[in-house]
């Protein structure tokens, strides 16, 4: 009989807790009235009533690297007890994965799953983990990448990972299994690859299609479905004194078994920490707030001093990144905040504004040097609470849940997430939820992005008008689908008329608060660049100095050419045939909704019962 060694140190290392000292006692009872061979049973019921106040006690100090070590030995302890009972109707999870040409993303996203399954073992290994299965749902479009993307499928399943390559040629299966008429009422949902090609189709599509072949694929034992982006990974981070770290630290899946088993809800969401979830086209603003600050403090230092920009982060609120923060309800963040120094070693001044600078560039890809998040404790579970935004890179489904597709998706708008949530939010009230179990979000590999849609890179700058059109008609649908809600969407019928009223007065707004951002941008910048360009700063007459004052300038340079005098991303929106057609196409969409949901829900039900009647047909 299996020996809890690990749960037992853990008990003994925070007997000062009351309710962990109850514990204790409970494990001393239990081993003594059994002669220590405890009932299986009785022990997983003692494991699931101390691992959660032995989290909580951890996350008070934060966890050091020995309790974290014991914390998850207990959880495979815990796995080895549900193995010795024999019975184990836990949830078995799809991990659906859209990538498009990422290859080096999709090899950190699987390693960072395998190593999760390693360290918690959920779900118990005999050869493979038998509860979780990778799901990778292919968009790419260069063909040596859609091959390194299968091998690399093979190669974690050669590890004990299981994997589902969903490539080009199983989409097309799945498309040519509908009608005709079919796929032209859906284009919607799955838009039109057969017209525009089986590559970059968008993350929205990519997800609805691996939807509808997940609606296929359940099996026997009751199945979650957790979506995850190719750029994020199975750990959180925290700032130490010493700097940032990136811990294994939750058993996400242990976590979301008992929050499907425990709750009655169909959709859970969680967030993300590290880089931001948001487009650089809303960030620019408070980003150039900071490359003030910085500036300012840098040019009162000494440069041959040694470094004073290694003071703890400041932590902000759930959107301190975002330019936009007051239109969902968030506080704004009027201050600065202060770049923390990521190298090591003793250094001066002039290196670090070397590193700062080495980093500008980065924004354009979705990091923000100065406003990222740490993870904050919570019990995932029990702190779980009624939400209104799915976060499109991190949310489960049940398989009853499947119904509910990324709406509007071949529009390849923006803020899809936010508006999936407000429509599952009047739909599902408390049965969608969200809960703190963050993934951490790395925009970049090697310090560059990989294929990004929106952001382009050509002669010497870094284009986002793609991305910010996308954003700026992404916050009309959001906006603009919130208030239909209001007015009995979708379930009462609303004329065109409506609709259109509607849309027109969310899109006048969102043109006059966009263009008040540009114009703070446009100051922010101007401030900005005098303060570099000030010729008593000491940074201008030193010669190892000549790269960073060359990456400072071409930064300035990219933040004009976006939101300057010429933005191609402002001309969009502005043009009047531009905004008209993107207006049209989406009043169609949200007329389209309720039909869409009807044909959607009909081909999940066939889809099931085409998988259970493989089954039987298999017994």
């Amino acid at each position: 009989m299996h020996t809890p060694r690990a749960l037992r140190t853990l008990l003994d290392q925070f007997v000062s807790d009351p309710a962990i000292r109850e514990m204790g006692e409970r494990w001393q009872r239990l081993h003594a009235e059994a002669e220590d061979r405890p009932d299986p049973g009785a022990l997983i019921t003692l494991y699931e009533a101390s691992l959660p106040l032995i989290e909580r006690a951890m996350w008070s100090d934060g966890p050091d690297h020995e309790i974290l070590g014991n914390y998850q030995h207990a959880f495979r302890e815990l796995e080895r007890v549900i193995e010795q009972r024999g019975v184990d109707r836990r949830h078995r999870f799809f991990v659906i994965i859209p990538v498009a040409d990422r290859p080096r993303h999709l090899q950190n996203v699987l390693e960072s799953l395998l190593s999760q399954c390693r360290t918690f073992g959920y779900g118990g290994f005999d050869g493979r983990f038998r509860k979780i299965v990778a799901v990778v749902a292919d968009d790419s479009e260069d063909v040596s990448i859609i091959d390194r993307n299968r091998e690399i499928v093979e190669a974690f399943a050669h590890r004990g990972l299981e994997g589902i390559y969903f490539g080009a040629d199983a989409q097309k299966r799945l498309l040519n299994a509908l009608s005709a008429q079919e796929r032209t009422r859906l284009v919607s949902i799955l838009g039109e690859p057969f017209r525009t090609g089986m590559h970059h189709k968008g993350a929205s599509v990519t997800r609805n299609l691996a939807c509808l072949f997940a609606a296929g694929r359940s099996g026997p034992d009751p199945a979650l479905f957790l979506f995850v982006d190719s750029d994020e990974q199975f750990r959180i981070r925290v700032t130490r004194p010493g700097g940032d770290e990136e811990l294994p630290a939750l058993n996400y899946f242990h976590a979301l078994d008992r929050l499907f088993t425990e709750r009655d809800i169909q959709v859970a969401t969680g967030k993300v920490v590290g880089d931001p979830p948001v487009s650089p086209a809303v960030m620019a603003g408070n980003f150039l707030v900071d490359v003030i600050a910085f500036l300012n403090a840098m040019a009162a230092a000494d440069p041959d001093r040694s470094c004073g920009f290694h003071a703890a982060a400041q932590t902000g609120g759930d959107a301190a990144y975002h330019d936009m923060a007051g239109l969902f309800g968030f506080q704004g963040e009027e201050g600065a905040y202060s770049y923390r120094c990521a190298l090591e070693g003793v250094h001066d001044h002039t290196a670090i504004l070397n590193e700062f600078a080495g980093r500008l560039d980065r924004f354009f890809d979705g990091e923000h040097p100065t406003r990222s998040t740490d993870y904050g404790y919570s019990d995932a579970v029990a702190t779980a609470a009624p939400a209104r935004t799915v976060y499109t890179g991190n949310y489960v489904l049940t398989s009853e849940a499947l119904k509910y597709f990324i709406p509007f998706a071949d529009l390849k708008l923006r803020m899809a997430g936010p508006t999936l949530g407000r429509l599952l939010q009047s739909e599902l009230g408390d049965q969608f939820v969200a809960t703190n179990l963050p993934l951490l979000h790395t925009r970049t590999v090697d310090e560059q992005s990989e294929f990004r849609p929106g952001v382009e890179r050509g002669q010497g700058c870094v284009d986002l008008s793609g991305e910010f059109e996308r954003q700026f008609f992404g916050d009309v649908m959001l906006f603009t689908v919130s208030e239909l809600i209001a007015l009995g969407y979708p379930g009462t019928p609303l004329s065109d008329r409506k609709v259109g009223e509607v849309m027109e007065s969310v899109e006048e707004r969102m043109q006059r608060f966009y263009a008040g951002k540009r114009l703070d941008i446009q100051a922010r910048l101007a401030e900005a660049r005098a303060r570099f360009d000030d010729p008593a700063n000491w940074w201008h007459g030193r010669s190892e100095l000549a790269g960073a004052r060359r990456r400072f300038r071409h930064f300035f340079e990219n933040i004009e050419h976006n939101f300057g005098p010429g933005a191609q991303g402002h001309a969009l929106i502005a043009s009047g045939k531009h905004r008209r057609r993107r207006l049209e196409a989406m009043k169609r969409a949200i007329a389209g909704y309720g039909s869409d949901r009807a044909l959607w829900e009909s081909l999940l039900r066939r889809r099931r019962f085409a998988e259970h009647h493989r089954a039987e047909v298999a017994t």
